[in-house]
């Protein structure tokens, strides 16, 4: 049975290359999105892989977009924690508002993912969690 994988932003960018670099190499793979439907469409029409679609600030949306993954992939056992946002900006420019989403998206969305998937990563004794920056 082939491990399963969530990307999360994995439907774009370097997302989607690390989505079907997972799918390549035999895992089966969700990629998660937050807002653009019909470009997540298009990608898993042409790929193949699952889309789901939640906002990885929103720690409530991270558990129940998790367990909808675990039941229709199985259980998953290597999170790639890939979705950022960037509003870029001087100090003096930016606004606390837009610190706060790019906080919230690019580290709290690591912390809420990994709290959905490492109970079942713990219980099955195996599992996989990286975590991908930038310089913006």
């Amino acid at each position: 049975m082939a491990r399963v994988a969530i990307v999360t932003g994995g439907t774009r960018g370097i997302g989607e290359a690390i989505s079907l670099a997972l799918k390549d190499h035999g895992m089966t793979v969700a990629a998660t999105y937050a807002g653009n439907d019909d470009r997540a469409r298009e990608f898993t029409e042409r790929t193949g892989i699952a889309a789901f679609k939640w906002d990885v600030a929103d720690y409530d949306a991270c558990q129940e977009g998790t367990a909808k993954v675990v039941e229709a992939l199985g259980p998953v056992d290597v999170l790639v924690n890939n979705a950022g946002i960037t509003r870029d900006g001087t100090i003096l420019k930016l606004t606390y508002q837009a610190w706060k989403e790019v906080i919230d998206t690019n580290l709290g969305g690591c912390f809420n993912m990994a709290k959905a998937v490492f109970p079942g990563m713990r219980d099955r004794k195996w599992g996989r969690i990286v975590n991908i920056g930038s310089i913006n």
